[in-house]
């Protein structure tokens, strides 16, 4: 086949739920609303602490990095899909879709990895609280944050690039709700077995090991919390982890089982609906599940709500 034949796809197709047009009618108020929601919670969260300095420590300003990475997911992820259950199928050229593609890598890979740090700041601070001021020094959260970002930044780039240096000769139609990279690949008319080597390596290196660290750290806090003398102090401390756990179990089962998975290996129905579950849901219950309900958030969230109603009255 000739290389112009190959690179003839200037565009691509996102069918979304276009099977069950029906559905797409019933959920796209719903999804507008988990939309506005998912954003309106981040960005309290990202306001609250950037104003409120008692906040200013490594558990709050690593949710304040987890709130920008889920706020990201949603703004890359969301809109398509809105105008996809609206028009049942979305048109979308190959710069957009490497851009989306690009942006979901980068803020999923640092959404691991921020969620690997919070683990070992809990650990730190459950299981040696006399040494956390040491262990989870600035220098160490600036390291830890950095090393997130950056790694998604790499990833991103290295995977997309790849994905969209091989050729796509048609069918344009991807069978998906977005741009991620399994459906894409499913395009390309060459052979892309060292690519998925690769691609499952490096799902390996990002998803499983910071999995595995963190279920290491919360072995370790879990002896440390049934040692507790006091049994309030063993509640709040049980409230934080399972909180945590939660959305970790949720982001890192739906991923990995998005990327660890043979061609073959689920319905494409079924992928959309794993993809939906760390892209919607995880953005919009993590700050439900690690910050609304924690009692120094609400007390900030109070302060600033008098504050505000205070300036108006005088």
């Amino acid at each position: 086949m000739k290389r112009q034949n190959q690179s003839s796809v200037v565009e691509f197709i996102l069918l979304g739920f276009s099977n069950f047009p029906k559905l797409q009618e019933q959920v796209f108020g719903a999804f507008l609303v988990v939309y506005l929601v998912t954003l309106m919670g981040n960005a309290i969260i990202i306001v609250i602490i950037s104003l409120e300095q008692s906040l200013h420590v490594p558990l709050y300003l690593f949710l304040q990095n987890l709130s920008v990475v889920d706020m990201g997911i949603s703004v890359v992820i969301m809109p398509v899909m809105l105008v996809i259950l609206s028009t049942e199928k979305m048109r979308i050229s190959t710069v957009g879709c490497f851009a989306q593609m690009y942006f979901i890598l980068l803020f999923g890979v640092t959404e691991c990895f921020l969620l690997g740090a919070m683990a070992f700041d809990r650990f730190a601070a459950i299981c040696h609280p006399l040494s956390y001021p040491v262990i989870m020094n600035k220098m160490v959260f600036m390291k830890l944050v950095t090393f997130s970002w950056v790694s998604g930044i790499t990833v991103a780039t290295v995977q997309t690039t790849w994905v969209f240096s091989f050729p796509f000769c048609g069918p344009n139609e991807i069978n998906h709700l977005f741009c991620e990279t399994p459906p894409v690949l499913e395009l390309a008319c060459a052979d892309t077995f060292l690519f998925e080597i690769y691609a499952f390596t490096g799902t390996i290196l990002t998803v499983i090991v910071p999995f595995l660290l963190i279920l290491l750290s919360y072995v370790r806090i879990l002896f440390a919390i049934l040692k507790m003398p006091t049994t309030t102090g063993r509640q709040k401390a049980f409230s934080t982890c399972a909180s945590h756990l939660t959305s970790v179990t949720l982001f890192y089962g739906t991923a990995s089982m998005t990327y660890l998975q043979p061609k073959s290996g689920y319905s494409p129905e079924t992928k959309k609906l794993m993809s939906l579950a760390y892209t919607l849901l995880t953005p919009l219950l993590n700050p439900l599940i690690y910050s609304l309900r924690n009692s120094e958030m609400k007390r900030a969230l109070i302060k600033m709500w008098q504050r505000k109603v205070d300036l108006h009255t005088f």
